[in-house]
């Protein structure tokens, strides 16, 4: 069920357990701002998710709140698994859900990373 990106950060979402390291997650990087790894059901033949070490919600809560550290570090974290991952050529899509609208599932700020084949019309009409 989509989420509401406004309401308060909920410690016990299942990114914020991959993180502390109750759940397993099939690790591609991590630093001391990001965790990247494998999405469990993938909508496109290569589907990476990174996510901020940090407490937030959502793209907005992130850009609010977050350290000027947090906001460089994730974003060249993003960067830096698409690369590794050599999604570069030829191209790959980034997506962050926000909020119901936008069927955001995870109350944790999260990036998707999709690549592997064309992908498409941005979004359906």
């Amino acid at each position: 069920m989509p989420i509401d990106a406004a309401r308060p950060y909920d410690p016990d979402n299942i990114f914020a357990k991959i993180l502390r390291g109750e759940i397993p997650s099939n690790k591609v990087y991590e630093d001391a701002h990001a965790l990247a790894f494998h999405d469990i059901n993938p909508q496109a033949p290569r589907h990476i998710l990174v996510i901020p070490k940090g407490a937030y919600v959502s793209w907005d809560d992130f850009a609010a709140k977050g350290s000027d550290a947090e906001i460089a570090g994730f974003v060249r974290a993003v960067g830096q698994v698409a690369r590794d991952a050599g999604m570069v050529e030829p191209g790959y899509r980034l997506l962050a859900n926000i909020g119901q609208d936008a069927h955001q599932e995870v109350p944790h700020l999260h990036v998707h990373i999709f690549a592997g084949r064309p992908l498409g019309p941005m979004l359906v009409r």
